[in-house]
């Protein structure tokens, strides 16, 4: 039976578009397209989600590969993308409601040691009780280590966990560990997964 509904941050609750962020310095054509590829497709982004970098060591690396005239535009998309962050519609309804019900909901999310810094700014983070962010941990999702580390952190049962993030590989690793979960489409089709397993939410 589940108990406890455990959520992924970028693509669930906020609309995480890399390419809107860019959009939103004013740039295109060759300069948005060298952002996208030297920003956020790196090795260096991934690594702060690990934890393995700072900001200011990831960003130096960046800049390192764009012309000088995008170096403050790096900063603005490592130090300040979140300024831009938009919340994924329905979803704070949807974590409260939960909370109604009797349902602890927690955070499972890739993300570096900026994290704290912007939580209270996530839809429905008023709600949650207990947090599990990557770079703190030195560990990425699909990695099995986190979900143990998610349910031995807050006294969780794997089996009774649902697990809700946006990409299939992070979702089948939960199901790996013995979770179950759901790929995110939006709020109207994770309501309808979470009452088919047993949560009875409103759809």
């Amino acid at each position: 039976m589940i108990q406890n509904i455990v959520f992924d941050m970028g693509g669930v609750l906020i609309d995480y578009v890399p390419a809107r962020f860019v959009d939103l310095l004013g740039l295109e054509g060759e300069d948005k397209a060298l952002l996208l590829r030297e920003v956020f497709n790196t090795v260096e982004w991934v690594q702060m989600d690990r934890g393995a970098k700072t900001e200011e060591e990831a960003a130096a690396v960046m800049k390192r590969n764009l012309p000088a005239r995008l170096h403050g535009a790096v900063d603005r998309l490592v130090f300040w993308w979140e300024l831009e962050m938009r919340p994924m519609e329905g979803m704070e309804a949807l974590v409260k409601e939960l909370k109604g019900l009797g349902y602890p909901v927690y955070l499972l999310s890739n993300a570096s040691l900026r994290q704290p810094e912007y939580f209270d700014r996530i839809p429905g983070s008023q709600y949650f009780d207990g947090k599990i962010v990557s770079a703190f941990y030195k560990l990425l999702k699909p990695q099995p280590e986190i979900f143990r580390l998610l349910t031995q952190k807050f006294g969780l049962k794997l089996e009774e966990c649902f697990f809700v993030d946006d990409l299939a590989a992070n979702v089948e690793g939960a199901v790996n560990e013995g979770l179950s979960g759901a790929v995110f489409h939006g709020v109207e089709d994770l309501r309808k997964k979470l009452r088919a397993a047993g949560v009875p939410v409103n759809t």
